[in-house]
């Protein structure tokens, strides 16, 4: 927690959780980002944290962005960064969607199957596209790997397909994974996209980029490597597999950018147990899943929590959320140790909130 957001916290009289960041930090995050990979351009993932304050930041400091709606892209546009500053990266859009984009001047699209092709072709004539393959994902925290993408066997079937609409077929993208704290997961990944590379040559389809996706990590519990080491091995990957013609690279850190950034306050509700005999405590915070916390589905991330009684003796104790829903628990499975001093209305702090949650403040 930065300087900025304990001081602000200290003056904040406002009741219920909320979600500090520090835009400092985002600046600091991007400048890391933009020296690691020099020759790589950075687009934001929106979704990460679309706050007006942070896309304007990004925006002054010269960023693209990776937009997953049209709803993005034009909070984009309004906080200062041009159409082609703008990709259009969500693979599964509605076609009068694309044709919004298109209107506002978006001519870079992502598919990853020819009726998404289709689509862009008929909403969107001329555009680029590239073409989103699956990557196991192993290694990250919150992985992604079936939802979007094609097998790369199919990729060049889609891209020769969009070259025939009339469309420009552009290059190959991938994600290995949310949270992926492995920097050599891109290795994997980029042997498949050379792969296509080579087969679209055969066709004679000159693809020109190579879409590095996000991934990048936060530090939450367990350290992460540094974001100059994400770079290295990233390019080292890229001369392993493209030789001395390396694409044209773009990256698309959300949570690396953002996460680190943030920090929930919350408050504690309730202290209770189940039985008397019981060991685990059950301690209900005012923010759940529903409320901000939607990655500890799974309990996939485990965040920080710092309280007020920090040093006193610790135990076990499963963490829940306000609602009345029962799924609204956030780590049950592997309870999470706190004080066992922790009181009713004991304020606490969750880390590395940045990215993927709610009620923001920026400072």
């Amino acid at each position: 927690m930065t300087a900025r957001i304990r001081e602000f916290l200290k003056q904040r009289t406002d009741a219920g959780p909320c979600l500090v960041v520090d835009l400092d930090v985002v600046r600091e995050n991007y400048l890391a980002f933009a020296k690691a990979l020099p020759d790589t351009k950075v687009f934001y993932a929106v979704k990460a944290n679309p706050a007006p304050e942070v896309l304007a930041l990004l925006a002054a400091l010269g960023s693209s962005f990776d937009a997953a709606s049209v709803a993005e892209i034009e909070m984009v546009l309004a906080a200062g960064a041009t159409a082609e500053r703008i990709s259009f990266g969500n693979t599964i859009k509605k076609e009068r969607d694309v044709a919004r984009a298109y209107a506002l001047g978006v001519r870079l699209f992502a598919v990853d199957c020819t009726a998404e092709v289709d689509k862009i072709a008929r909403a969107a004539p001329g555009a680029r596209v590239f073409c989103r393959i699956l990557s196991d994902c192993v290694g990250a925290e919150w992985p992604l790997s079936r939802k979007f993408g094609c097998e790369p066997a199919m990729a060049a079937d889609v891209l020769e397909h969009a070259h025939r609409l009339g469309l420009e077929a552009y290059g190959v993208s991938f994600h290995v994974g949310s949270q992926q704290r492995n920097p050599h997961a891109w290795d994997r990944a980029l042997a498949s996209t050379a792969a296509v590379f080579r087969e679209c040559g055969e066709r004679g389809l000159n693809l020109s980029m190579v879409n590095l996706g996000g991934g990048f990590p936060t530090k939450y519990l367990k350290n992460v490597p540094t974001v100059k080491t994400y770079g290295s091995t990233i390019f080292r990957a890229l001369r392993r597999h493209f030789g001395n013609r390396i694409p044209e690279t773009i990256i698309e850190p959300g949570r690396g950018m953002v996460g680190n950034a943030g920090v929930i306050e919350a408050e504690v509700v309730l202290v209770s147990k189940k039985s008397e005999n019981d060991d685990v405590r059950w301690i209900y915070l005012d923010i759940g899943k529903f409320g901000g916390l939607a990655e500890t589905m799974d309990e996939s991330i485990r965040y920080p929590i710092r309280t007020p009684r920090d040093g006193d003796e610790l135990a076990p104790c499963v963490l829940a959320g306000p609602t009345c829903d029962s799924a609204d628990v956030l780590y049950e499975r592997e309870p999470y140790a706190l004080p066992i001093s922790l009181e009713i209305g004991d304020k606490v702090l969750i880390e590395g909130t940045g990215a993927y949650t709610l009620k923001t403040y920026h400072i």
